[in-house]
């Protein structure tokens, strides 16, 4: 059994962050999933982004931050687009940390005073057609990790579509995150036997 702190992404801990966190209990791992907007859960993406700049991305870090800070720190840190940010943070400044899965987003190793901790395997999934995520930078970050990190793997996905893997919102492709939930437990089922 993996233990898992997953992060939502802006539009807050919606049905679909949820569900795929039982999926990944229903397959036998522990998984903590936060609500870092304080209930808050917004229908559209301008919403959700207008909140985040509201309270501000540092604080939407440092609220994942003390969500895990009473956790052990051997876990694999998981987030979905902007949950990805205290996901990867963790993951390279929380000693301990046994992986990473960042959906829909990564930035460069050194935005967290880099470089990717060589013990942290790591998987980024996105789709290759996905403005946020191919012209915002994260699939060069991504590709760098690539370069830099020999357990790291990318994973793109057919498509346009930016938080494709949550079933609560208008841009889910049901295929897709069926193949992330997929590739997500067989990671999960590595480092947990590591």
């Amino acid at each position: 059994m993996a233990e898992v702190a997953l992060f939502h992404h802006l539009h807050g801990l919606t049905p679909g962050v949820r569900e795929f966190a039982e999926a990944l209990e229903k397959a036998g791992h522990t998984v903590h999933a936060p609500d870092l907007y304080d209930g808050h859960v917004f229908e559209t993406f301008d919403e959700g982004l207008a909140y985040a700049k509201e309270i501000g991305f540092g604080t939407f870090r440092e609220r994942g931050k003390q969500a895990v800070s009473d956790l052990p720190g051997e876990l694999v840190y998981a987030g979905f687009s902007l949950g990805a940010m205290p996901a990867q943070m963790l993951a390279q400044t929380r000693p301990g940390a046994v992986g990473a899965l960042l959906f829909h987003a990564c930035v460069p190793a050194a935005e967290f005073g880099g470089p990717w901790p060589s013990s942290v395997p790591v998987q980024v999934h996105g789709m290759d057609a996905d403005a946020l995520f191919v012209e915002g930078g994260d699939l060069d970050a991504a590709r760098e990790l690539l370069a830099d990190v020999a357990d790291a793997e990318l994973f793109l996905y057919p498509g346009d579509r930016h938080l494709f893997a949550d079933r609560s919102l208008p841009d889910y492709d049901g295929s897709a995150a069926a193949l992330l939930t997929e590739r997500v437990l067989a990671f999960l089922d590595r480092v947990r036997g590591s």
